[in-house]
């Protein structure tokens, strides 16, 4: 997929799935904006792509702050005049009872998970639209779909962003942009390694596949709704989770 001279932005892209997307897109030609709200790992990650002869610029956010998110869209502006494809991949989960929950780890999880999102798009939408054929993929999970023990609240938020993503592409179709939504199952990111191993054995052990995704797995399937490929697709869902959930 050629994605030569678009600007693209990623969140969350410091680790993970995010900074795979981000790779993915600078290797297929893009200018990537990586972000992340950890300036040192984010300037890391950007300084290693550049290395390598891509073209990727670290900018600090905190998707769960509008106001962060407007400031990275003057940035922007003013930097690239355009947007492209926006990625919304940051994420954060614990895996916890819901009655081990407390109302404090409620609000992170749904701000980070599913305002985190809605903030960040708020403010780039505008770019998204005056680039004539502006593209978003939301990172969803398949907690969201399904649910998930252990997840709950974290699967409502992400049940809440394939609700938000269906919604805003009847919205923004007849601008041109297009919404999708990319589930990814158990992956091996540095998150997931923070799980107790007993619980990581009992994911793998239900895949089908018998094994984790990798990040640069989930990047493809983001990709593919961001390219011309998917010009005809806005407002669906992707699981990429190795069989473990199939989803009329």
């Amino acid at each position: 997929m050629n994605f030569q001279d678009k600007i693209v932005l990623v969140t969350g892209a410091a680790s993970g799935i995010g900074l795979a997307t981000v790779a993915a897109f600078a290797e297929a030609g893009a200018r990537v904006v990586l972000t992340d709200v950890n300036a040192a790992a984010g300037e890391l990650a950007a300084a290693q792509l550049k290395n390598v002869g891509k073209d990727v610029a670290f900018v600090q956010l905190d998707v769960t702050k509008l106001a962060s998110a407007e400031a990275v869209a003057e940035h922007v502006r003013s930097h690239y005049g355009c947007l492209d494809v926006l990625v919304n991949a940051a994420g954060w989960d614990i895996i916890q009872l819901f009655m081990e929950n407390t109302p404090e780890y409620w609000e992170k999880i749904v701000a980070l998970n599913f305002m985190g999102p809605v903030n960040v798009t708020r403010a780039l939408l505008p770019l998204l639209m005056e680039s004539g054929s502006g593209r978003i993929v939301n990172v969803g999970s398949d907690a969201g779909r399904v649910g998930s023990f252990g997840e709950t609240v974290y699967a409502g938020a992400k049940g809440g962003v394939i609700a938000f993503t269906k919604s805003l592409a009847r919205e923004v179709t007849r601008k041109n942009v297009r919404v999708n939504c990319v589930c990814p199952g158990p992956t091996d990111t540095p998150l997931f390694a923070t799980q107790p191993q007993k619980m990581r054995d009992a994911l793998i052990g239900a895949i089908p596949m018998k094994r984790l995704g990798q990040p640069s797995e989930v990047a493809d399937a983001v990709l593919f709704f961001a390219s011309d490929r998917a010009s005809f697709v806005t407002g669906q869902v992707l699981s990429v989770s190795g069989g473990l959930t199939m989803v009329d």
